[in-house]
């Protein structure tokens, strides 16, 4: 599910209450305000701590998909200079066998 529409949710839901209650409160005035606000207070306290785990979480994703990125990227980096340095081996092994090559077909005799 998508956090901005659950946030969302939470705030409608939040809107919708107060609405309701102001509508339906069979107390008066001060009472009805201080009711109102009292659970307004606890809807933030409420709101604010899931917000606050939904950041730890995402912030606990996000350190792990870093950690396995730069893992990856240290083995894709290690493979490269071992394939790096094969080919650098192959190549020093091919030129100095054309050579030889080379020095055997000028001291043969024709």
């Amino acid at each position: 599910m998508n956090s901005g529409k659950v946030i969302l949710g939470i705030v409608a839901g939040v809107a919708a209450g107060a609405a309701i209650g102001l509508l339906f409160a069979p107390k008066k005035g001060i009472k009805t305000r201080n009711a109102i606000s009292k659970k307004a207070y606890n809807y933030k306290d409420d709101l604010k701590s899931k917000i606050s785990d939904f950041v730890d979480g995402l912030t606990g994703k996000l350190t792990n998909a870093k950690d396995e990125a730069l893992e990856l990227t240290d083995k894709a980096m290690t493979k490269y200079q071992k394939a790096k340095n094969d080919a650098k081996s192959l190549y020093d092994e091919a030129k100095l066998d054309g050579m030889g090559k080379k020095k055997d077909i000028l001291s043969t005799e024709v």
